[in-house]
């Protein structure tokens, strides 16, 4: 059957089609002959109900479900015939122009962008880079030490570092408040988890002494009936306990699973777990740092169905994690579409570029390189062997690590290709990067 596409955009196009009705009213009668042989109503056996009664039960709804799928099949033929690549889901529309012998449709839909990746030697991307020495492997065995504190109890001053145990009460303008008072309540001296006035209000007293103190709330406390305001607390200090880090002796190489207590064993381990650490996260912010170069490196217009598609996602991802932190769902659901049009668009264009590059430059993942980075993933676990099997025996498992392959292939062409400019990164800068 004869199709006419027209331009009416950048990417818009309209295209007009039609459908033979003689072919639509067979293919329902198929159907419903071939239903009839199963459906049941009351008064008949399966396969006796009239015909004519199957016709007004489930007619309407065979006819509608048989022209969807051949204007489905129009379409679909129309695009191949055009050698079209259409982007987003096409709005069906009743045309015009039909017959008594065939229904006109008109579908208005985008195709996507002719994109012409440019010079690569023009990309200007930055590349961190973070040692890992005796200083780093050190600051992390401190952190594990950390985690392993003791506390041991001590009968001097309070001081910055203690943990203190206490029963507190507090009052504002002589009346108790909510969440004002606590017992047996425990808190590290210093570590800014209590707002300042507390904490002064509390350094330097002794076991069992009772102190009284102000502790003015910040103008932007949470707490609206506190905020900018100034209570007074009564606490007693019930206990102070001095921390104490453990040795790195035998003892606590084994508490990580070193059975002979080799401390050196321990200390490789640690260093070869920072290193794979350290370099995962310098991959990712250089990756960071391609793709937003490769966002901004070519222009083109870009398929509103697809912008649109991505806002809406990343208003859900958005409004999900509001109600996980506890947001009613109604002002969940009130966060703007707009607030993340920005955001899509830039997804979208780098989408595309990435897909582009790919095509273009032959960057699609190979079997060897999926296995390397699956048996990557397997090393910080007990048992590797496992892990790599629980990647091998599930195809969606594995589709997300192509992509990843897919990425890290992108971003190796284009620090082959750009200008690139190296830079140190401090470790507790990058540890401490999101």
């Amino acid at each position: 059957m004869a199709t006419q596409l027209e331009t009416t955009g950048t990417l818009e196009r309209k295209l007009q089609m039609a459908v033979p009705v003689a072919e639509i009213n067979k293919a329902v009668a198929d159907r419903l002959r071939n239903l009839s042989r199963s459906v049941k109503m009351p008064g008949f056996r399966p396969g006796k109900v009239p015909m004519k009664m199957i016709e007004q039960s489930y007619g309407p709804q065979v006819h509608s479900e048989v022209l969807g799928d051949a204007v489905s099949k129009a379409f679909s033929d129309a695009v191949a015939e055009h050698q079209l690549r259409v982007a987003g889901q096409p709005r069906i529309e009743a045309g015009q122009g039909g017959s008594d012998a065939e229904l006109a449709f008109t579908a208005v839909f985008e195709v996507f962008p002719e994109i012409q990746i440019g010079d690569p030697t023009t990309l200007e991307v930055t590349r961190v880079a973070c040692p890992v020495g005796d200083a780093e492997l050190q600051k992390m065995i401190d952190v594990l030490r950390k985690q392993r504190t003791r506390w041991d109890a001590v009968e001097r001053a309070a001081q910055d570092g203690d943990r203190l145990t206490i029963d507190f009460a507090g009052t504002l303008d002589g009346t108790a408040f909510e969440g004002g008072s606590g017992t047996d309540f425990a808190f590290t001296l210093g570590e800014g988890r209590m707002l300042p006035d507390f904490e002064t209000g509390l350094r330097g007293a002794a076991p069992g002494e009772k102190k009284t103190f102000p502790v003015t709330f910040p103008a932007d406390y949470g707490a609206e009936h506190l905020a900018g305001k100034t209570a007074q607390f009564e606490a007693t200090l019930k206990k102070v306990e001095a921390p104490a880090l453990p040795e790195v002796n035998a003892d606590f190489a084994r508490e990580f699973g070193i059975a002979d207590g080799d401390v050196a064993k321990l200390q490789a381990d640690i260093r070869a777990n920072l290193e794979r650490e350290v370099s995962q996260r310098l991959r990712a912010m250089t990756k960071a740092n391609v793709m937003e170069s490769l966002a901004g490196f070519v222009q083109f217009e870009l398929p509103q169905s697809l912008v649109q598609n991505e806002s809406e996602a990343l208003a859900e991802r958005a409004r999900e994690d509001l109600k996980q932190r506890g947001i009613p769902a109604d002002k969940a659901a009130s966060i703007p579409l707009d607030a993340f049009r920005e955001q899509a668009e830039k997804r979208v264009r780098l989408g595309l570029v990435v897909a582009e590059v790919v095509k273009s430059q032959g960057l699609q993942a190979k079997p060897d390189q999926i296995r390397k980075q699956i048996e990557e993933f397997a090393q910080s676990y007990e048992n590797p062997g496992e892990v790599v099997r629980y990647y091998f025996s599930d195809r969606d498992r594995l589709a997300e690590v192509e992509a990843l392959v897919v990425e890290q292939n992108v971003v190796d062409w284009a620090l082959a290709k750009a200008k690139v400019t190296d830079k140190p990164l401090a470790f507790d800068d990058l540890m401490a990067a999101r």
